[in-house]
């Protein structure tokens, strides 16, 4: 780590620091083929590691243990071909409060969320996040998260876009225990005491801890909290057959209550999946936000949509500045960013969205905009004659009057 190079990075980009596309790799089921991805970049570990299906954003830590695979790192040379880097929490610890804010810094000593590119072909098995206390007595965090599915990288819907979330009113405990206890007997089918959701593209939902979830196969922009807790509640895959151990299910509770089945069944948060109304109450179709203040007096050609919100943990805004025109764009919180569409200048440095990326290769499409730059605003603007230039950007708790 060079100290003296990061902060010559990070006034050079005033505030706003480059990052390296983070691929993370997975043994089981299909790449939705999404990312943009170079053909013979899909599997980086070889083989056995499986294929990229994910792309981690603005993230402080690894699926992994011992590995550094989703971990973020800042481009830190001069000119997009180098090779001089540093991971970002490194550059939090070199930047501190510049970077992170006072409060953000002290409350959490980092960034305390991260976001993700989810690129699954097949829906995903039944299973569910553990909230905080569940989370402490294995030694990890809670993890609540929320989805978005961005219109541009859904070229594709993949085999099912269909979520499901909680369970139908009326199922009880004793009779999803039941079929939890036949395991390693026979496919007990657990979708069918759940409800499906057909996605639509240019939403979205949140997902509290303890709701069970299948996710669908459409392309997600997911925002969670910094936490890989998660308990599996389903054992053969319908869409693709694949099978999945009891102790995918066991090892979210204390060793000494892996055969307690009530132990197992607290890991669920009941009433939130049996809400009749849970459509009402987690979907999230996207928000139009209107100037307030001195924005409102200073209005600026472009749009901007909450399209992660209500929730007391993360938030997410669609950017959009339409060709040829140049806004200010202004945010409380520091904040990761990605390029979905388009391109133009970020602060100083050239954005793009990319055609086709390599592992290991910088990009143009990815930032970590710092406190004080989102302070005082952001110059973003559209080099195109004909195409919007849109940008995610992901923040952590605390953005005043979320919706």
């Amino acid at each position: 780590m060079n100290p003296s190079l990061i902060h010559s990075t990070y006034d050079r980009g005033a505030g706003i620091l480059r990052l390296i596309p983070a691929f993370v790799t997975m043994n089981f089921n299909q790449a939705g083929g999404r990312l943009r991805l170079h053909p013979d970049d899909w599997f980086p570990r070889g083989t056995a590691a499986g294929s990229v299906k994910e792309r981690w954003l603005s993230s402080v830590l690894s699926p992994r243990a011992g590995s550094d695979e989703g971990l973020s790192y800042v481009n830190l040379a001069e000119m997009p071909a180098g090779s001089a880097r540093c991971s970002l929490p490194e550059a939090i610890d070199v930047l501190g409060a510049d970077l992170m804010g006072a409060d953000t810094l002290q409350r959490y000593g980092t960034f305390p969320i991260h976001a993700k590119f989810f690129d699954y072909h097949q829906p995903l098995f039944l299973h569910l996040h553990l909230d905080e206390a569940n989370a402490t007595r294995v030694g990890q965090s809670g993890k609540p998260e929320a989805y978005f599915f961005p219109v541009q990288l859904n070229n594709h819907p993949g085999a099912l876009p269909v979520t499901f979330f909680g369970l139908a009113p009326g199922v009880t405990r004793e009779e999803f225990c039941q079929r939890l206890q036949s395991w390693e007997q026979v496919d007990f089918h657990i979708t069918e005491l759940s409800r499906g959701y057909r996605l639509e593209a240019g939403t979205g939902w949140y997902t509290p801890p303890g709701v069970l979830h299948a996710p669908g196969s459409l392309l997600t922009y997911e925002v969670q909290w910094n936490s890989t807790s998660g308990a599996l509640f389903e054992n053969i895959l319908s869409t693709s057959g694949e099978k999945y151990e009891l102790n995918s299910l066991k090892r979210s509770v204390p060793e000494s209550q892996k055969d307690d089945w009530d132990a197992i069944l607290d890991l669920i948060d009941w009433p939130t999946n049996l809400d009749p109304f849970y459509r009402q109450h987690y979907f999230r179709p996207p928000l139009a936000i209107q100037p307030t203040g001195r924005e409102q007096s200073e209005p600026q050609p472009c749009s901007e949509r909450w399209i992660v919100y209500g929730n007391p943990y993360f938030a997410a805004k669609e950017l959009v500045v339409p060709p040829g025109k140049t806004a200010i764009v202004r945010d409380p919180l520091p904040y990761g960013c990605v390029v979905v569409q388009g391109h133009g200048r970020i602060g100083p440095w050239d954005a793009e969205a990319p055609t086709l990326l390599r592992c290991g290769q910088p990009s143009a499409d990815e930032f970590f905009v710092g406190a004080a730059a989102a302070s005082a605003g952001v110059r973003v603007g559209n080099t195109s004659r004909v195409e919007p230039l849109v940008i995610l950007k992901h923040f952590g708790p605390g953005y005043p009057d979320l919706p």
